[in-house]
Formats: structure tokens, sequence, C-alpha cells
């Protein structure tokens, strides 16, 4: 269904705040939806669909759902009747079966006399599947600028689902040296609460001023999201067992954190609960989209995760031959390649092995994955290539003084080729050789997905022998700040590129998201940006596409159109 800007505000127009009755004789209840209507986690069947009342009652209330077909406006062909209350902040989660295969819904919810916006969604396909369209989207810093590309997505003329690869929140505070604050503060984007979010209370009301962004509800309203999140929904380079943004003296117990966090997302956000007896972590998935292909979400931050390493904590120094300090790379090296060190962990590296396998053979040309981090094999630029070292400094003393001395150390370590990202894959190289040792056996060159890096990625991702075992494309973010826009003179992408054999293109400083187009003979990826994030109207735009042709033997190659 093709849905016009006018026509997306006006499925949005709703909610209008009327009294709201909840049991018999208790006081009436105003009560609105501020913060608009979503599903997602389609089926072939159904789907997930979620909203959430803005409401003064004091005791649980019940809301009706429907479910309509959205070519015309007819009786609902699903509908019932839910209830909700303070204990899970006053969101709805319903989980739809029963519908038509490859079909687009609208749907909607009421509360007493209180009628929601609309939304639409859509379910999987099964058999025969000619397309496929995903909106690959991640990291959406509220202060970091306008989720411009959000508007983006709800004007696009098809997306069958968007992609959410994670940090859909974040966790800081409001301070003026507070991630994003510089332009927060222009913008009028101020965290509530102005403080780093710890508790339950914090989580959930951050999670609700994300929701009450209009252009995140009109991209939430016009298709299915499937999601994972990587660290910021919890906070900042989350491992197993801790997180570089997490004081346990101040902050309490990190697992009682994790749980909160944990809580706080599965209320409010589109998808499903987990499994009886299952893990909260365990949020890995897979999705069949008919005959075509298959979505497999991983989780890569809570379940295995082992704790990053960093140049400035486990970058030992030694003497040269006349007492020059100097870093020993080979025992940084040594620590890197640990075999024990880890992102998927035996359990998920088994199951995701299964799924790949059982897709392939139930003849599906495409897998994807739906991944947190950039997986390539990428080294950090040596910048004394492009410049001398009186312009090198210079760069240097422009930047803020607390990291001058990490960028220092950056640039000597990249000269010797060591990783420019030791959060992502780079950090765990023995667990990546392990996951292209999974797609070998089950005779895959999947498509990889990534978020995380602020960046826009195509990557040939190759083993330690050289052999190619998928392509990556990464998407860049709505509005986190990317590493370009703080070297402004320094072509970041154009470097990286040119430094690492696996990375076809780069680009560290535009914005927006990757549409991913399957069809039975080719994917195709566009890198899909917008002019501004600092103020509207704005322009959408592509920077770059990229074709895969689909082969008997596996991916053709990667070629820019």
């Amino acid at each position: 269904m093709k849905l016009d800007r006018r026509g997306l505000i006006g499925l949005l127009g709703g909610g209008v705040a009327a009294p709201a009755l909840a049991r018999p004789g208790a006081k009436a209840a105003t009560v609105q939806f501020r913060h608009g209507v979503a599903s997602g986690d389609p089926t072939s069947d159904g789907m997930v669909l979620w909203t959430r009342l803005t409401t003064d009652a004091a005791e649980p209330l019940s809301v009706d759902w429907f479910v309509r077909p959205a070519q015309a406006d007819t009786a609902p062909v699903l509908s019932g009747r839910i209830e909700t209350g303070p204990d899970r902040d006053w969101t709805v989660k319903i989980e739809v079966s029963g519908l038509e295969s490859g079909r687009e819904y609208r749907f909607d919810f009421a509360a007493a006399g209180t009628v929601s916006p609309q939304g639409l969604t859509r379910t999987l396909p099964a058999g025969t599947t000619p397309v496929v369209s995903l909106a690959v989207v991640s990291c959406q810093l509220y202060p970091g600028g306008l989720f411009n590309a959000y508007q983006a997505i709800a004007d696009l003329p098809r997306v069958d689902a968007v992609v959410h690869l994670g940090d859909y929140i974040y966790e800081y505070g409001a301070e003026a040296d507070d991630y994003g604050m510089a332009t927060g503060q222009a913008l009028g984007r101020i965290p509530e609460p102005a403080h780093e979010i710890v508790t339950l209370a914090d989580y959930r009301l951050r999670h609700a001023q994300y929701k009450s962004d209009p252009d995140l509800q009109a991209a939430h309203a016009r298709a299915p999201f499937i999601c994972v999140w990587d660290d910021h929904e919890v906070t900042n380079d989350a491992w197993q067992a801790g997180a570089q943004n997490h004081q346990p003296a101040s902050e309490g117990d990190y697992a009682a954190r994790k749980a909160i966090a944990l809580r706080a997302y599965y209320e409010w956000m589109p998808i499903r609960e987990p499994r009886q007896g299952a893990m909260r972590e365990a949020i890995q998935r897979s999705f069949h989209f008919g005959d075509l292909a298959s979505l497999h979400m991983v989780e890569t931050r809570l379940l295995a995760r082992t704790e990053q390493l960093s140049y400035q904590a486990d970058l030992t120094m030694t003497v040269d031959a006349d007492g020059t300090p100097v870093p020993d790379i080979a025992a940084f090296e040594a620590k890197r390649k640990d075999p024990a060190r880890d992102l998927l962990g035996e359990d998920q590296r088994a199951w995701l092995g299964r799924e790949l396998s059982a897709s392939h053979a139930a003849g599906r040309p495409w897998q994807v994955l739906g991944n947190q981090v950039v997986m390539a094999r990428v080294a950090g630029p040596d910048v004394s290539k492009m410049d001398g070292p009186a312009q090198i400094e210079a760069m240097i003393a422009a930047l803020p003084a607390e990291v001058q001395a990490e960028v220092r150390l950056s640039i000597q370590l990249f000269k010797a080729g060591l990783p420019f990202n030791l959060d992502a894959w780079d950090g765990y190289p023995a667990g990546r050789e392990r996951l292209y040792q999974v797609f070998e056996a089950a005779g895959v060159q999947p498509i990889v997905l990534a978020g995380d890096s602020h960046a826009f990625w195509v990557n040939e991702l190759k083993d330690a022998g050289g052999v190619r075992r998928a392509v990556e494309f990464g998407t860049s973010a709505v509005s986190s700040p990317s590493p370009g826009d703080a070297l402004p003179g320094l072509p970041l992408g154009p470097l990286l590129s040119g430094t690492n054999d696996e990375v076809v293109f780069c680009d560290q400083t535009a914005k927006g998201f990757v549409l991913l187009t399957l069809t039975p003979e080719a994917a195709t990826a566009e890198l899909r940006t917008v002019s501004t994030i600092m103020a509207k109207p704005f322009e959408s735009g592509t920077l770059r596409r990229y074709r895969i042709a689909r082969t008997p033997d596996g991916l053709g190659p990667l070629e820019r159109i």
C-alpha cells in the first residue's frame, strides 16, 4: 500500500483525549495515546501489536484492539481486549495470529472512548516471493539530532520491515558535556530524565521520550520493526558481566541494572516476550520471507561477549634498544587473538548453524544476518601517508584536550596495523573465525548487516585464509555523532577503504539508513541519506548503490550500480 505523507499524517492524527471508564464504580480516567502505535516480529500469519496509554487512572484499564485489511474500510478481521496498568507502565502488547500471509493490515486501539492512531503492518509472505524490501537502521541519539531518517523511511513506497540493529535509546544525561548535548541544546532535545538512567523509572521515562518523537512514530506506524538491542539500551560498551559505563560503587549491581533495562525494553518495544524458561538476554530469532530469504537476528552483547579490550587498559609498554618506551604490540595481539574471546557463545553459534542449514536446505537463496557490530577486518588508517608531522600535529591540537593523548597513541598503533575498533568483531578474531566456519558448514555466503559504528560500510568478508565468506552492509546512524564529524579535515572513510582489503567503501559522516532489496536474481543495497539532522525540511538522497547477483555457487561479484 503506497501511503503519501498527508495520508500518514492522517493515520497518526488519532488519539484525541476522552474520558475513559475503568471498572464499574471506578473514577473516570483520561486516556491518550501519546506514544503512537507500533508492530513488530512478523510471522506469516501475525505479528506483535503495541501501544501505550497516557492516563491519570490509578487502576488497570481495558484496551480493545482491532486489525482490518489495509485496502478497505471494513469491519475488523481480528479484535480483542487486553488489560494494562502501572505494573507494565501502561504499555500494551498483543501477539496476533490467524491472518493471511504476505498481506498488509491496518490496526488501532481504543480505551473506553479514546481511539488511537492507526498503523500499517504486514505479515511475512509464504511460498513464492518475488521481492523483499528491508530498511536497516541503528543508533538514534535523541539529543544528537532530528530523526529525519525515520520520516524518509515512512515515505518509502514499499518497506516490508524495518530492521533495527540496536542503540534504540541512549543512557546518558543532560549535562553540558554529556554525549550529544552540544546539538541537544541547540535543538531543544534534552534527555529525560536529565541524569544518566539507572532505575526502572529512569529507563521507562527515556523510552517514553524516544517514542514521543513524531518521525519515529511515523516509521513505527508504517511497517513492522524487527529489533535487537546493542549496548546503550543498557549502558555503553556492555558485555556479559559488566559495562564501561557502569560504576558499581555508585550505580549498584550490574546484573540488577541490566535486568531493569531489559524489563523496560520488553515493555516498550514491539517484540515477542522470551520463551518460557529462556534467558531474557536470548533475543536471537529468525524470520522467513517465503521461499526468498531468511533473516537471522543474533545477540552480540549480553549473552556471551567477553570483556572488550582497550588500548589504554590492555596495551603494555616496553623499551627499545636505546631505552625509548614503545608499545608491546606482540603481547597485545596475543591477548586479542586468545581463542577464549567470543561474542556469540557456543549455544547461539550452534543455533545459528541449524537455522542457516535449514533455510539453505529449504532452497531460500538469501541468508541475511542481523548483527550489531562491524564484522570486517578493519585496521586503523595510517595518517602519516596523508600529511606531514606538522599537519598531523595541527589536527590533533584542534581536538579537545582530553582526547589528544588517545589520538596520538591511536595514530602510532594504526601505523603498526592494529584494529580501528576493538568493540567490533576485530576485538574477537577467534570468535569471528568460528562464525565463518559455521557459514562454511551450512554451505552459505550470507549478507551481513551491521550497526553501531555511525558510518556506512560496504565490505567483502574474508576468513583468515583469504576465502570470501560473506558480504557486509553497515548502516550509519539515524542521529548519533559519526567519527568523521569530530575530524572534519580528515577523509577518514577513504583512508579506511584505502588501507583495508575487505573495505570496499566507507563513509564516516553521512546519516541515514540502508535499503536492502532482495529478488530471486539479485540483492541491491542502497545507502540512503538525509541532507541534515539539524533542521526541517530536508532532502533524501542515495549515497551509493551496490548489487550482488545470486549465482548457483553463492554470492556473485559486488558491483556498484
